[in-house]
């Protein structure tokens, strides 16, 4: 069994900054993707940031220079620096990830349960 476990959300306002985490956990043999997408009200699911086990990243145009994302590919963790944060921002953050539970399996995505991040004054 995989879990996805996140961390860090919460209340923050307009302005302020913002950690979340995520550490992958159970038979995992490899990590390709790890990101995060968040789900406003009303709104779909959308990819926020992507980090591969290269650490090469991609962000949504909104969010770029205000987001970082980061990994420790020897922890199966991920991490995602939120600065500048805005209204616009209030979501629930999910955590995923592209991984193979055994070397000669098919890939798999995954997801945590989600961390509700609010920016409101």
């Amino acid at each position: 069994q995989v879990q996805l476990a996140e961390s860090g959300g919460g209340l923050v306002q307009p302005g302020g900054s913002l950690r979340l985490s995520c550490e992958a956990s159970g038979s995992i043999f490899s990590i390709y993707y790890m990101g995060w997408y968040r789900q406003g009200p009303g709104k779909q699911r959308e990819l926020v940031a992507a980090i591969t086990s290269g650490r090469s990243t991609t962000y949504a145009d909104s969010v770029k220079g205000r987001f970082t994302i980061s990994r420790d590919n020897a922890k199966n963790t991920v991490s995602l620096r939120m600065n500048s944060l805005k209204p616009e921002d209030t979501a629930a953050y999910y955590c995923h990830a592209t991984l193979k539970v055994r070397i000669r399996t098919e890939w798999e995505e995954h997801w945590g349960q989600g961390t509700q991040v609010t920016v409101s004054s």
